[in-house]
């Protein structure tokens, strides 16, 4: 079994903080993206698939030296040299992958869930799934009667259902699926301006495949200002890190201040994340994460995102 994780994307939507560093590399919570989501699969998977593909692209030099620094796997590195769409990227591990089953998580899902009940599926392929308020957004799945899925449909513009497909998901037959995925490039079947993963899936459902689904019982967003700090209160509420001496500071828990971070004669609420070589003095931060080497002085900060490339507030 392998692993596929496309961390491609620029990210955006967290400029300017994805200026400095690869959207999978942005700390929440004590630890970057990615290293969320590969400390779930090492928890959940035994044995560990023999190896993790990722497909990268802006900023790979980055995301291969936190990889190599900080885990023991085998890691390949496909580079997706044109935006062309999630499917694409995935199909461009075709070479590697092969036909082993695979589990495949887009790199910014951060995610609680049964992942081996997934893996251990009877069907051919199991996809993660949760009720979300608005599918627009989203590739999402409707179900038949017996619990199978048969109609997959990439951010549709009128719901076929609230079940959003939340990016983690695992594929038995990877053949197929790279033949589904390379027939719709050659057709041109692009949805939104992109070869679609989603696109493919369903070509697999509509070759009689079968598709079930596990529950997402947490999804974590990182793709905005306002979803990483809904990201970060909800991990350090979980991960609950001890607190470092800090000089004449005062701390309300759950934070998480790298022991680098140097705190004097401040006020550190709850929610704040503080990341290696911070300083800190005279201030009061709440519901914020701090990004290495950043420097704050005389400050009240509330809500925001800070990094030595500049500043995110939420205007609440």
């Amino acid at each position: 079994m392998k692993v596929i994780i496309p961390v491609a994307g620029s990210g955006t939507r967290l400029r300017p903080h994805t200026y400095l560093l690869p959207k999978p590399l942005l700390m929440v919570a004590g630890k970057p993206i990615i290293g969320h989501i590969l400390d779930k699969l090492k928890k959940d998977l035994h044995p560990f698939p023999d190896e993790v593909v990722f497909i990268v692209s802006y900023m790979a030099d980055k995301i291969e030296k936190y990889i190599k620094e900080n885990y023991d796997f085998k890691a390949t590195y496909i580079e997706q040299k044109d935006p062309l769409g999630l499917g694409h990227a995935i199909w461009l591990t075709k070479d590697i992958v092969k036909d082993a089953p695979s589990v495949i998580i887009y790199g910014d899902t951060v995610f609680e869930a049964d992942l081996a009940s997934a893996v251990n599926t009877k069907t051919d392929a199991c996809l993660g799934v949760k009720s979300v308020e608005d599918p627009r957004r989203f590739g999402v799945v409707e179900l038949d009667k017996t619990g199978i899925a048969k109609r997959l449909v990439e951010k549709p513009d009128t719901p076929i259902s609230n079940l959003a497909i939340v990016g983690v998901n695992f594929i038995k037959d990877t053949k197929l699926m790279f033949e589904c995925i390379e027939e719709n490039i050659k057709k041109g079947k692009t949805t939104k301006g992109e070869f679609q993963f989603t696109d493919a899936m369903q070509l697999m459902i509509d070759k009689g495949k079968k598709f079930n689904t596990f529950t997402i019982n947490e999804w974590l967003d990182c793709g905005t200002v306002e979803s990483m700090l809904d990201t970060n209160q909800k991990l350090l509420n979980k991960l609950q890190y001890p607190v470092p001496p800090c000089s004449s500071s005062k701390i309300k828990t759950p934070v998480f201040i790298h022991p680098t971070a140097k705190i004097e004669n401040s006020n550190i609420d709850s929610f704040v994340s503080i990341d290696k070589n911070v300083v800190i003095k005279n201030s009061t931060i709440s519901n914020s994460i701090i990004y290495e080497d950043v420097v704050i002085e005389n400050r009240t900060i509330s809500n925001a995102i800070i990094s030595t490339k500049g500043e995110s507030n939420l205007n609440v």
